[in-house]
């Protein structure tokens, strides 16, 4: 049955607009992008094999336009709907953590570090520069490796700490793998930024590792 047919207090934009966003599931939610399904299958069907075929929402939105196009409902027009989506929501989150203090809101840049680095399928390392109250000043991404090594430069690392006269920064990677625990490797790493920015007074406030959903702080799991 398509969802025009549903009762009116079922259906999921109505549902969204009388209760909101949050009281949709991922498959209703998707319903409401698509819009339309497709001949015997409802938007909401076609939501769910999406999810199904992807593992969740992080691996759909990993998906390159060929692979997504294997889904009904997901054509090219879709593709680029989804991605201009998904790139607003990135900038809306960067709005957020340059505006705020970052450490008052270690949600927000938890949540714009996922969106930004858990999809990737290679490594990236990135450094959010910070003033001395804790604001962003800038954002860069300072290396990109293969899928289980990248290689960070200590000096490199510095050199754009002093150009932003950055007083503090916090560093972040992704794990393609998927499992968000800090290796011996990040850990030496981290140690070593550590020690080569406080030579030029820059405090290192954290280390956060991306798998997936998961993200590992090394402030609280005290390996700074």
């Amino acid at each position: 049955m398509a969802i025009k047919d549903w009762p009116e207090g079922e259906r999921p934009r109505e549902r969204l607009l009388a209760s909101g966003a949050r009281a949709l599931s991922d498959a209703e939610l998707l319903a409401v992008f698509l819009r339309t399904g497709t001949p015997g299958r409802s938007a909401i069907d076609l939501g769910r094999d999406a999810l199904a075929r992807f593992g969740g929402l992080n691996g759909l939105f990993a998906a390159d336009a060929s692979a997504l196009a294997e889904v009904g409902g997901f054509g090219p027009a879709k593709y680029t709907q989804l991605q201009a989506v998904l790139e607003l929501a990135r900038r809306a989150l960067q709005e957020d953590v340059k505006r705020d203090t970052l450490l008052s809101s270690p949600g927000k840049v938890r949540d714009y570090l996922r969106l930004t680095l858990a999809h990737l399928e290679h490594e990236v390392f990135v450094a959010l520069y910070l003033d001395a109250q804790n604001r962003l000043v800038a954002t860069d991404e300072l290396f990109r490796g293969t899928l289980t090594q990248t290689s960070v430069y200590p000096r490199e690392v510095v050199k754009r700490a002093l150009k932003h006269n950055a007083a503090s920064v916090i560093f972040a990677h992704n794990h393609p793998s998927g499992v968000a625990e800090p290796s011996r490797a990040d850990e030496l790493l981290t140690s070593n930024l550590k020690q080569a920015l406080s030579l030029v007074d820059v405090k290192v406030l954290d280390h956060l590792i991306v798998a997936g959903s998961a993200t590992v702080s090394f402030a609280e799991r005290g390996l700074l």
